[in-house]
């Protein structure tokens, strides 16, 4: 039996920065062992870090609580993995052809070089390509998603390239590998990563939509016919209520504990009476009401940017992320878009050890950390190495050699037909290796 890899995944958000590190099995089940968190207000906007210090602060906390947990002791955190969400994160369609010798085959070279074509496409010099999706391939007259062992004289690949602001990638390297000295392996992009995780294939297949409220913005994932079909943040969640809550000169605090009471989407069919130290639970209700309804005519916008109908989503709209909690926020989405609304869950082979990890909000740094575990091989917690202490006590004498630590043996593989390694090679390429300088991204 090979020896127990270990992965540590770290989101950092507007609301918070919250660290998992999972132990990794063979078969591909992955348990979380450990999760931490810490409030992040005003240190991150928009999901860019404005505040390095006060991030990295924050950061060294949780990442040290992690490693005084039983579970993780005495290992230390050596790497970790990072999600990567944010106001600025988009997709853009684009279209690559490769005219080919008559009668060639299609291998992984050429896919490859669609990719690469597709990755160093131009763009507007104000965004960071960050990953590439494929959205289908076309072949003569043949479209798949599996081009592979086809035949032609030409192919022609649509993708979804996703684009930040290079200011997202920059701030999380500067406090995590220039201040807290931790290697990055790798940037994983989160709604793609929670798309993988939380939707079934059937509902990719068919078409679904997937949202993430969360407390500054809310992205917005397209998918159909089993791939990314559009992705958009917009600049609106959670913490929008709260400051229309606060305009009733409440402070911040207070004014999120009473949204989450008293707040609401849909408007009571009978309007409250009732007051609470001053405040008219009416007036609370009128503004979240008024913001749910803008918010949501926001998403609902956004399968006409797709240039799709409802019609088109007949696997729904799967929801997740905090603002989701609001008292008749699902009701609203299922009104405004006339799908079918859930909310996303993880599944059974991620399972939460800790207490303290919540399903609901971990997901998204359980996403990344189980990208992380089944995409690479990477072991992101070692032992550390013990000095020998002479007999004598006296640290003057001749040093005794360091206890050696075994070389880590290779991981047995799994069955190539099992659910977890059809699942691994379903996830395709959703994170960046931050040592490559052309941001190319790790298969």
């Amino acid at each position: 039996m090979s020896e127990e890899r270990y992965i540590a995944a770290i989101e950092i958000s507007s609301s918070k920065v919250i660290g998992a590190i999972g132990r990794v099995h063979d078969g591909g089940q992955v348990d979380i062992i450990a999760v931490e968190q810490e409030k992040c207000v005003e240190t991150v906007r928009y999901g860019i870090i404005q505040n390095l210090e006060e991030t990295s602060t924050r950061l060294s906390r949780v990442l040290d609580r992690l490693m005084r947990r039983p579970a993780v002791s005495p290992r230390r955190i050596t790497g970790v993995f990072i999600g990567l969400s944010g106001r600025s994160l988009r997709s853009i369609p684009t279209t690559v052809r490769l005219t080919l010798p008559d009668e060639t085959e299609i291998d992984d070279a050429i896919i490859a070089r669609l990719r690469s074509d597709a990755l160093n496409i131009a763009i507007d010099n104000t965004l960071e390509v960050v990953d590439g999706v494929p959205r289908c391939y076309r072949i003569g007259t043949l479209e798949t998603t599996s081009p592979k062992g086809a035949i032609g004289n030409e192919i022609v690949a649509d993708f979804d390239i996703v684009v930040c602001r290079p200011e997202v990638k920059r701030n999380i390297t500067r406090v995590v590998r220039d201040k807290l000295g931790l290697r990055i392996e790798g940037f994983v992009v989160t709604p793609l990563a929670v798309g993988h995780l939380i939707l079934t294939e059937h509902e990719k297949r068919l078409g679904c939509m997937l949202v993430d409220m969360g407390a500054e913005t809310t992205t917005v994932s397209i998918y159909r016919k089993n791939a990314l079909f559009y992705l958009a943040t917009l600049p609106f969640g959670g913490r929008n209520l709260t400051r229309d809550i606060q305009s009733l000169s409440i402070l911040e605090d207070k004014a999120e504990e009473i949204k989450i009471t008293s707040g609401c989407a849909i408007a009571p069919d009978t309007p409250s009476t009732l007051n609470l130290n001053g405040v008219k639970v009416a007036d609370v209700i009128n503004h979240t009401v008024a913001r749910s309804q803008e918010i949501m005519a926001n998403i609902t916008e956004q399968v006409t940017y797709a240039q799709l109908k409802e019609k088109d989503l007949p696997g729904g709209l799967i929801c997740i992320g905090g603002a989701v909690k609001l008292n008749g926020m699902t009701d609203l989405m299922a009104r405004e878009t006339g799908l079918q609304v859930r909310i996303g869950r993880l599944p059974g082979y991620v399972v939460i050890e800790d207490i303290k990890g919540q399903s609901a909000e971990i997901t998204q740094v359980a996403s990344v950390l189980y990208a992380g575990a089944t995409l690479t091989e990477a072991n992101c917690l070692e032992i550390p190495r013990r000095e020998e202490i002479p007999v004598n006590g006296n640290p003057d004498t001749e040093e005794e050699p360091e206890e050696k630590i075994p070389p880590r043996k290779p991981q047995k593989e799994s069955n190539p037909n099992s659910l977890f390694s059809r699942l691994r090679r379903g996830l395709g390429s959703i994170f960046s290796n931050p040592e490559e300088e052309d941001d190319s991204l790790l298969e």
